[in-house]
């Protein structure tokens, strides 16, 4: 089925990226055969059109930042994906899914290195730009602590719409790998994320940035938990 064919509303939502519609093949020819890909594919399509039926439609569309490559469409993308391969799909193949969609604009910061002043700073003021983005769509509510010399950057996420829809539709088995990519994303820029909870399973996603050589960080340790999200103590 061509992607101009797909029957949904798009007055108020938008097709998955292409670079995301890449990534899905990319992965449903690791475990069919070459005359099984298309069927797999349609299925894939038919899913998102049919969920986004039932699905809110006040996210802005085209105009909202969030619904780009690797935003909230392309996370409805990849659940739909893992509703109709999720005998074969790995947890793995999800994550890197959504790593090859976000981290090749972090690869092209790698001069950043936030244990700097200047470019923590710098961040700093990229958020606020992104929670004003935010408060225009209620959509990512954001929160931001105030700024203080020397300490970690501190904001938190109380909606995520991806998290939402995971909820609605039983996805939440698989948002860890759509979550962790916000550690490898920091890494990229030589800083250290510390979370303690997310949307997924909490009232909140947190978020404590800070640079990779920073002493916080022996204070709150990494681990993986029981179902895949990467979390610190």
């Amino acid at each position: 089925m061509k992607d101009n064919e797909l029957q949904f509303d798009r007055s108020c939502h938008v097709l998955y990226s292409r670079p995301c519609k890449k990534e899905i093949q990319k992965k449903i020819a690791l475990h069919y055969p070459i005359e099984k890909r298309k069927a797999v594919w349609e299925q894939v399509q038919l899913k998102y059109a049919e969920l986004l039926a039932n699905w809110r439609t006040d996210l802005g569309g085209k105009k909202n930042f969030h619904n780009g490559a690797g935003g909230t469409y392309d996370c409805i993308a990849i659940m739909c994906y893992y509703d109709v391969c999720r005998d074969v799909v790995t947890f793995r193949e999800i994550e890197e899914i959504e790593e090859n969609l976000i981290l090749p604009s972090f690869r092209k910061l790698r001069f950043v290195d936030i244990n700097k002043p200047f470019w923590r700073k710098l961040m700093y003021r990229a958020f606020n730009t992104a929670k004003k983005r935010c408060d225009a769509w209620h959509d990512y509510e954001m929160t931001i602590a105030p700024y203080e010399n020397g300490k970690p950057i501190y904001y938190e996420f109380t909606a995520c719409p991806a998290a939402e829809f995971a909820k609605q539709f039983g996805f939440t088995d698989i948002m860890p790998a759509l979550c962790n990519v916000d550690y490898a994303s920091m890494e990229l820029l030589h800083a250290k994320l510390v979370r303690t909870t997310t949307c997924v399973d909490g009232c909140r996603c947190d978020y404590t940035i800070c640079g990779d050589q920073d002493p916080y960080l022996k204070e709150h340790p990494e681990y993986q938990d029981e179902v895949g999200f990467r979390r610190n103590k």
